[in-house]
């Protein structure tokens, strides 16, 4: 079978891209091992992150470094075992998120946050996924005073210079809005209004594929470690037999360097794994946005299946056994300021979030391959980036010029 353009991963990230080339003309063959949305897509909170203007930060305090050294916290978890491997990535993430390194994130991150709502919108809307989107923002709770300040001093002053909308509540505040939480617990909260969230984020995904599909696009099941060079371009065993196209789009997310480093491509790409289960509510309550506990780590969102409780970060082997420990921690301190009934997962779902230790993607060309494409490496904001790095990766193959500056994401940066 010939194509025009490959593209490997059915997540978010590789889905938008199907849709954004399709649009442009461009024949595309999608290839996935499973459905659309069932890796990392499948587990996230579910949030459109206009606000996303921060990365996750490696620990300054000296407290705070005892405490994650020694396994304590909620909001992190880590395999002894994995330390020393992961010791390279985590020292450079901390000399990437020094303040000076922050502000050049949020510099480089803003052009995709502000335009991911949107570019949402505009593919639910042609998806007929309307009805996942919620347009009331979600909450971040701080518990103490200390806690708020630290956000004042610099993710406020980041909203304002990107003019980011955002209201602050007063403990009394966070109460009217959301009735069931134990609001007592909180100091204040920041309501990011201009954040969309979904009710299903597979569903979202799901909904994409069928837009592609409806449009001519074709999904195959197939082995992405299959990828070859083959005269005029790439060739990957799909649906039963060769699928050959002039170009490749690699947008496999964690999954990623183990078709990349065959061919000779070296990048630090960790696995920040993640954790969640579903809950129902005890009697009527409800919450009706996600909310984040900063100081505990972790997000309660309302999904078709019920309340969403996802934890933070785990710093282990991509395919480690699950160690849900941090979930465990987490159950007691949720159901302190949210009434949670029953479980509603035989088991914790395990996720795996690609990120790069500058806390930005990679969009562009590969570099030493002819029509080697990569999308990969968006961390805990895949969901929220797939649309518009999909547009932007169209764009780079049709040889068109790029809706923002896709330098910062180029994959030389590591070289």
């Amino acid at each position: 079978m010939q194509t025009d353009v490959i593209v490997l991963g059915a997540g978010m990230i590789g889905v938008s891209a199907a849709v954004h080339l399709q649009q442009k003309g461009k024949s595309v063959v999608l290839v996935d091992r499973r459905g659309a949305g069932e890796e990392t897509s499948y587990g996230n909170t579910g949030i459109i992150e206009r606000d996303a203007l921060l990365p996750v930060a490696f620990p300054r305090s000296i407290r705070d470094l005892i405490r994650y050294g020694l396994n304590l916290g909620t909001e992190a978890n880590y395999h002894p075992s994995f330390l020393l491997k992961a010791a390279p990535w985590l020292l450079s993430l901390r000399a990437h998120t020094d303040t000076a390194g922050m502000k050049a994130y949020a510099a480089a991150i803003d052009p995709l946050s502000s335009r991911a709502v949107e570019e949402h919108r505009q593919m639910a809307a042609a998806a007929g996924a309307e009805h996942f989107v919620r347009r009331d923002g979600w909450l971040r709770l701080y518990r103490s005073e200390a806690a708020f300040r630290d956000a004042e001093g610099l993710l406020l002053q980041l909203a304002r210079q990107y003019n980011v909308d955002y209201r602050i509540l007063s403990s009394g505040e966070i109460g009217e809005m959301e009735p069931h939480l134990k609001t007592s617990s909180f100091f204040k909260a920041i309501h990011w209004t201009g954040t969309d969230t979904v009710s299903w984020p597979e569903g979202v995904v799901k909904a994409y594929v069928d837009l592609f599909l409806r449009r001519g696009g074709q999904f195959y099941a197939g082995d992405a470690k299959s990828l070859t060079q083959v005269e005029g371009g790439w060739q990957v065993t799909a649906g039963g037999g060769p699928v050959t196209a002039k170009d490749v789009v690699v947008a496999l997310g964690p999954w990623s360097l183990d078709v990349l480093s065959p061919l000779g491509y070296k990048f630090p790409l960790a696995s920040k794994r993640g954790y969640h289960m579903h809950f129902g509510a005890v009697g009527n309550a409800t919450l009706s946005r996600p909310i984040c506990d900063v100081e505990k780590g972790f997000c309660l969102t309302p999904m078709q299946k019920g309340i969403r409780l996802t934890t933070g970060v785990e710093i282990a082997d991509r395919d480690a056994p699950a160690t849900p420990r941090q979930l465990e921690q987490l159950k007691p301190i949720a159901r302190d300021i949210f009434p949670l009934a029953e479980e509603r997962d035989e088991t914790p779902w395990l996720g795996r979030r690609p990120a790069l230790p500058d806390s930005l993607p990679i969009i562009g060309a590969a570099g030493r391959h002819r029509g080697l494409w990569l999308d990969f490496g968006h961390g805990h904001l895949g969901f929220t980036q797939g649309p518009i790095s999909g547009r932007l990766i169209a764009e780079m193959i049709a040889g068109e010029p790029t809706t923002i500056d896709v330098s910062p994401y180029r994959a030389d940066r590591f070289n």
